[in-house]
């Protein structure tokens, strides 16, 4: 099969229809399983006790902010070089969901700070490069919006994206690079986890159910931004008689 056909807007449109309830089920599946799993489940931790238990929220966040932002400069990337209508369109789609992403990764971590570290906030390496992943978010949106030409709005807020995602790297190495109060990762692909099976399996499988959602309500949008800008297009208008 020619995947590259579904760079077409009016071929991507029912495509995403058609995937959106499915990854949406399994997201709200995966999500009833890992909070059953890290609420329930999951032993109480020795040192912090219950109050560790915002990790199965408070991780796959902060996971899903770097990983939408490097998906969203990928797809602005491939639409800058390329010329790319639908790829700058899912740069566009991403940037709220990887800004919520954002500030559900800083509030938890304020949540989950107060009782550890006895401080709602901290100018820690990890906590700075983490709102200034959110401000990107936001000046990237706002960008964006504050251009009326759509093709020339697509191509800054390309440049935004692209120069801003030196701070992925930062964000993730900062507990490596400097000496932050943030703990570091429990999770590693070159060592052995550091935490229980059960919790661990808790919190990949929320890191799932972050992704599924992530992935549905980026293709709902995506829809709905084809429809805006081809709405001259007699294929978008029959589309939006039938929604």
């Amino acid at each position: 099969m020619n995947w590259t056909r579904f760079a077409a807007p009016q071929l991507f449109y029912p495509l995403a229809g058609k995937a959106v309830p499915w990854i949406a089920g399994l997201a709200l599946l995966l999500t009833v399983v890992g909070l059953y799993i890290g609420l329930l489940l999951a032993p109480t931790d020795h040192q912090q006790g219950d109050a560790y238990r915002i990790i199965f929220i408070h991780v796959p966040a902060a996971w899903m902010s770097m990983v939408i932002y490097l998906a969203m400069a990928f797809w602005a990337a491939i639409g800058l070089m390329f010329n790319t209508r639908l790829a700058s369109m899912l740069a566009v789609a991403l940037a709220p969901t990887g800004a919520w992403m954002t500030f559900i990764a800083l509030w938890t971590g304020a949540l989950w700070g107060k009782p550890t570290w006895g401080t709602w906030w901290v100018w820690d390496a990890r906590l700075t490069s983490e709102l200034i992943l959110l401000f990107l978010y936001i000046g990237f949106m706002s960008l964006h919006a504050a251009i009326d030409d759509e093709r020339r709005a697509d191509r800054a807020a390309a440049v935004l994206a692209l120069v801003g995602a030196v701070n992925v790297p930062i964000i993730y190495f900062s507990v490596k690079w400097w000496n932050t109060l943030h703990q570091g990762a429990s999770v590693s692909l070159t060592k052995a986890p550091s935490m229980a099976t059960t919790m661990l399996s808790g919190m990949l499988v929320m890191a799932l159910a972050f992704w599924m959602y992530s992935i549905a309500v980026a293709l709902a949008r995506v829809r709905v931004i084809i429809l805006e800008r081809e709405r001259n297009a007699k294929w978008a208008r029959q589309a939006l008689v039938q929604a």
